[in-house]
């Protein structure tokens, strides 16, 4: 990531580092920009770049006593935007990984709970438990149980991909939270019967 320092840019520091937010704004109108670019060829998200500029941006003015004492700000701008950025890779792909490993465990009843004998009840609450979502992430879980991709889905549907991910991550938590709650009641209720 080549980034072009600004002319001003040491007087801009020694301003930030006394507190001063006007030149602290017009430092990251500055940046703003080449940072969203940078982070965008990695994450192709423009929602997940903004935040992350945000944070970055976060962190240089909660350590802007540093900033007059940097000889490359552009150099440091650099370094936190790329282990914020790495740090947000590795946060989705550990994710993604549970998110997958859940909807699997979830999606897939009919091989596992045999052992029980509540295969049915289990099966019984967690279509209770999809009912009870909102109708955009019930469709979102149906197209994926077709085996549809989040490109796919977003087009069946009219949606961002980033919106199919959103969608299913929340009915994912819903569904969790409703298995939890209700299948500890079951389990409860069959074992006062013994």
């Amino acid at each position: 990531m080549a980034i072009k320092p600004l002319p001003n840019e040491k007087e801009l520091l020694l301003e930030i580092a006394n507190g001063d937010g006007i030149a602290f704004a017009e430092l990251f109108r500055a940046y703003h920009g080449p940072l969203i670019k940078y982070i965008y060829t990695m994450l192709e998200s423009v929602d997940i770049c903004e935040e992350m500029v945000q944070d970055v941006f976060l962190k240089v003015w909660e350590n802007r006593a540093i900033l007059p004492k940097l000889d490359k700000f552009t150099a440091y701008l650099f370094i936190l935007t790329r282990n914020y950025t790495i740090s947000a890779i590795r946060r989705m792909v550990k994710d993604k990984k549970h998110s997958q490993l859940y909807a699997e465990e979830v999606l897939n009843l009919n091989e596992s709970e045999e052992i029980f004998n509540v295969d049915q009840e289990y099966q019984n609450i967690l279509l209770k438990a999809i009912a009870e979502l909102p109708p955009s992430q019930q469709r979102v879980l149906q197209l994926r149980q077709q085996g549809l991709k989040s490109r796919q889905i977003a087009g069946e549907m009219g949606i961002s991909i980033e919106s199919v991910k959103k969608y299913q991550q929340w009915a994912t938590k819903s569904i969790a939270k409703f298995l939890k709650l209700h299948t500890a009641i079951t389990i409860s209720v069959i074992l006062s019967m013994n």
